[in-house]
């Protein structure tokens, strides 16, 4: 689909479920100009720790080889798509307050990819005390301690956890397209096949993979 015959489509309305402690999200959303022109992009901040303790999964940062792999994986993602990376100083750290930052600024692309880069560009921590301020000052934002301790911002941020969850999406970066779930920087181009071929989900195989029954279930 090109981009003019993306103009002329129909709006196609998504939702794009990211928490800034994820650099896959990071990665993904520098590639938003991939993305067709008719798509109606939403971006809610979720709280990634309340989505893995709901379907009770752990975080690649919290099993120690997976640790290690993931952080070179993105290192490696981020080379190979040509994107300016740099881990922040710890990870994974609380990113309560900027995603309730982002609540309260409306959660605009602009302000929002400014964090991300402020964060997994430039490798700076978001951390409370002086490095909170520095990110304020590098934001422009001289009332952001206020704006963040409104309840409105803070039940906007649960309802946007409570919607993934609604929805079925349990991990982050997540676009969810007419109910189905696109999971994973990785998965940007399966999204993409998917908005180009939207039969592809209704063929005969995809039906019968989405419908196979357990075989087996562990003990927790």
């Amino acid at each position: 689909m090109t981009t003019s015959d993306a103009t002329a489509a129909e709006r196609i309305p998504v939702d794009w479920y990211f928490d800034f402690v994820s650099p896959f999200a990071y990665l993904q959303l520098e590639q938003f100009d991939r993305l067709p022109a008719n798509l109606d992009i939403t971006l809610r901040p979720v709280v990634l720790g309340g989505l893995l303790a709901h379907w009770e999964q752990k975080g690649p940062a919290e099993i120690p080889a997976k640790r290690t792999h993931t952080y070179r994986y993105c290192q490696f993602r981020a080379e190979q798509l040509s994107i300016p990376f740099k881990m922040p100083p710890a990870h994974p750290f609380n990113p309560i307050s900027v995603l309730r930052l982002a609540v309260a600024l409306g959660s605009g692309k602009p302000m929002v990819q400014a964090i991300f880069r402020y964060l997994w560009r430039d490798g700076c921590s978001v951390a409370a005390g002086p490095e909170w301020q520095a990110l304020c000052e590098h934001l422009q934002i001289s009332n952001a301690d206020e704006l963040i301790s409104r309840e409105a911002v803070k039940q906007e941020l649960r309802a946007n956890g409570d919607r993934a969850i609604e929805q079925g999406v349990f991990g982050v970066p997540s676009f969810v397209v007419e109910k189905n779930i696109f999971w994973g920087e990785d998965a940007t181009s399966m999204l993409l096949h998917h908005l180009q071929h939207p039969e592809w989900l209704q063929s005969s195989e995809l039906m019968r993979i989405s419908q196979l029954p357990v075989g087996i279930q562990r003990k927790l």
